[in-house]
């Protein structure tokens, strides 16, 4: 593989991503909205803002994780989404749990908060009317709102994600292509002694495919623990996939 195919793809511009942008002012929104109706002592308040911080970090992670593996981005996107869904709920919950009123999509509030989202890239002091509101229902109302928005530019990131890992893959999955071509040059080069080839063929058996991920599998040597010095088949789409064969 040439330096062009080996090279990190360019990364890291998170903040640049709109899906972040409103993942920050869900997370923003989330702690001051825990801090002024949701009773600190009980577990509700932290599990709400650490699935808002869970959201924002793993959109920013994937972005870093590009550089070196398409897999590992796609994954983190994805716990991203995740999170924003049980902050969802959480939101839900809490106005269910209260007999507060909840929006429905056509209410006047709502078509409002989802105008700002169109409207280009506005910053949290945009939100404010309704994030800062004494009024409970319509503060957690508005971060519903924002939520969908952000899974909705999360699907759409995914799906660009997916067409991507399929087409080009990322730096370890190309590296590790090319590893694997390179040691197919290499059988393909030994001697053709028919004795050479059985004692090669008994000592290294041909890699099996991946049992997680059908990938072909790689001869590691274990360098720590109880197994130390032993051989094991380790997956070729590591970090990606972590799955493990006995040798």
């Amino acid at each position: 593989m040439g330096d062009q195919g080996s090279a990190l793809r360019p990364h890291g511009g998170y903040r640049r991503l709109r899906s972040f942008q409103v993942a920050e002012i869900i997370y923003d929104g989330t702690v001051a909205f825990c801090e002024r109706f949701v009773d600190k002592r009980s577990r509700t308040h932290d599990q709400m803002v650490q699935a808002a911080r869970s959201g924002r970090q793993n959109i920013a992670e994937g972005s870093r994780a590009s550089a070196t593996s398409s897999q590992t981005e796609l994954r983190l996107v994805n716990v991203a989404r995740a999170s924003l869904d049980e902050l969802l709920l959480d939101y839900e919950d809490f106005l269910r749990q209260r007999s507060l009123p909840a929006w429905h999509k056509d209410d006047p509030q709502a078509l409002k908060v989802r105008a700002l989202g169109g409207s280009g890239t506005p910053g949290a002091d945009a939100y404010a009317p309704w994030l800062r509101h004494a009024d409970p229902a319509v503060v957690a109302n508005a971060l519903i709102c924002l939520i969908h928005q952000a899974n909705y530019l999360l699907d759409r990131q995914i799906r660009g994600l997916e067409r991507q890992f399929i087409k080009d893959g990322g730096y370890s999955e190309r590296l590790a292509a090319a590893r694997l071509e390179e040691r197919r040059r290499q059988q393909a080069a030994e001697p053709t002694d028919p004795s050479d080839r059985t004692d090669r063929s008994e000592k290294t058996p041909s890699a099996p495919a991946c049992p997680a991920c059908g990938k072909p599998m790689a001869l590691r040597t274990a360098r720590k623990g109880p197994r130390a010095g032993s051989q094991f088949w380790g997956c070729s789409g590591y970090p990606g996939c972590t799955a493990t064969v006995p040798f």
